[in-house]
């Protein structure tokens, strides 16, 4: 309908004319927020399909480790202060302090401490 066609309308005919509108934006609307929420489900299973591949894939190269070793590792999957988004995985390593017998040129004595 275009716009000189309701000029001879009734004010009873506009009103279901406007009824009419409203109802179809309201179906357009909820399509799209239909549409909308399944693209946002699907790019959340993508990301943990993402995150799961990654993890699989940090075993592979880093291995399973011992805790009983020398070197102990803690693979944490909650990333610290870096918000519920990310998924990346930090690794921490303990390891046994090192005899150094030899003093080296550029270290600074302080009394036991040697600074590098």
């Amino acid at each position: 309908m275009m716009g000189e066609e309701l000029s001879s309308l009734s004010v009873k005919d506009l009103q279901n004319l406007e009824n009419q509108l409203e109802m179809s934006l309201r179906g357009v609307r909820m399509k799209k927020d239909q549409i909308l929420l399944d693209e946002i489900q699907e790019l959340n299973r993508k990301g943990d399909l993402i995150h799961q591949e990654n993890v699989e894939l940090y075993k592979k190269v880093y291995g399973t480790r011992e805790m009983n070793g020398p070197n102990r590792n803690l693979l944490l999957t909650n990333s610290l202060g870096m918000g519920d988004d990310s998924h990346g995985p930090v690794h921490l390593q303990l390891s046994q302090p090192q005899q150094n017998h030899e003093t080296p040129a550029r270290a600074t004595k302080l009394g036991r401490l040697q600074l590098h």
